[in-house]
């Protein structure tokens, strides 16, 4: 029966961001974009624990109106960091109308364009003041593809990549959060679904899957093999020619 640890995960993994960063960026700041949902509220929490609440900085990026950026400012005030807010909306316009004038824009890539944008809002700021950036993905999405190449999925480095959606609960109430914010039902923001029904299945059999080799309904367990394999190239770097001179 497998058990999650809590307490030791949330202890391993803050070791974990200190030791990071003595290596990559001593005395920098952790700069990382605030949803208002679970991961990026957990991260934070935990780069609060791991270096202070003075190294970690928010950024708030709505894309013109963010009907729940209540859920961020909550975030912010319960944590007590700093944070910017930076409203991404007239740029991404500005570059679909660009592209749009050269050809036809797909709906895919006008869904993955605001994330792609969030990553290099994040980056400007995080340059602007010597800070490495955190990314917030988690294993459940990870495992099935459900984030933007280079856009959530990339960052300095990942305080959550391993753990599944239900540890990341787990770690966020263990770590005091609101629960509005925990338990919030998890949407992309982009295509007006919730995670779930863009899926097809639940996080509870993904985790399931996942931690206790608990196979889903036939044809989920499919789905959910298929997304993986499928989407096996955003965890890894792009590809290189191994082309080795002669001598």
């Amino acid at each position: 029966m497998y058990h999650f640890d809590v307490n030791a995960a949330i202890n391993d993994c803050c070791r974990w961001i200190q030791n990071w960063f003595a290596e990559n960026g001593d005395g920098c700041p952790a700069v990382l974009g605030i949803s208002g949902g679970k991961d990026s509220s957990v991260c934070a929490a935990l780069l609060c624990r791991a270096l202070g609440v003075h190294r970690v900085i928010g950024v708030l990026m709505p894309s013109g109106v963010q009907p729940d950026i209540a859920d961020s400012q909550l975030l912010c005030k319960h944590l007590g960091i700093r944070n910017y807010t930076v409203n991404i909306g007239e740029t991404e316009q500005i570059l679909k109308a660009a592209v749009g004038n050269a050809l036809p824009l797909s709906r895919q890539a006008e869904v993955n364009l605001p994330p792609r944008l969030r990553m290099a809002t994040l980056y400007a700021v995080s340059q602007s003041l010597n800070g490495r950036v955190a990314n917030t993905c988690n294993l459940s999405e990870d495992w099935v593809g459900y984030s933007t190449r280079w856009g959530d999925s990339v960052g300095d480095f990942a305080p959550l990549a391993k753990f599944t959606v239900t540890e990341v609960k787990a770690i966020g109430h263990a770590l005091g959060l609101p629960a509005a914010l925990v338990d919030k039902v998890p949407s992309d923001g982009l295509c007006g679904k919730t995670d779930e029904d863009n899926l097809g299945f639940t996080y509870a059999e993904l985790d399931a899957y996942l931690r206790q080799g608990i196979e889903p309904a036939e044809e989920i367990k499919a789905l959910i093999d298929r997304k993986h394999n499928a989407n096996l190239f955003k965890l890894s770097m792009m590809p290189a020619f191994p082309f080795e001179p002669q001598q």
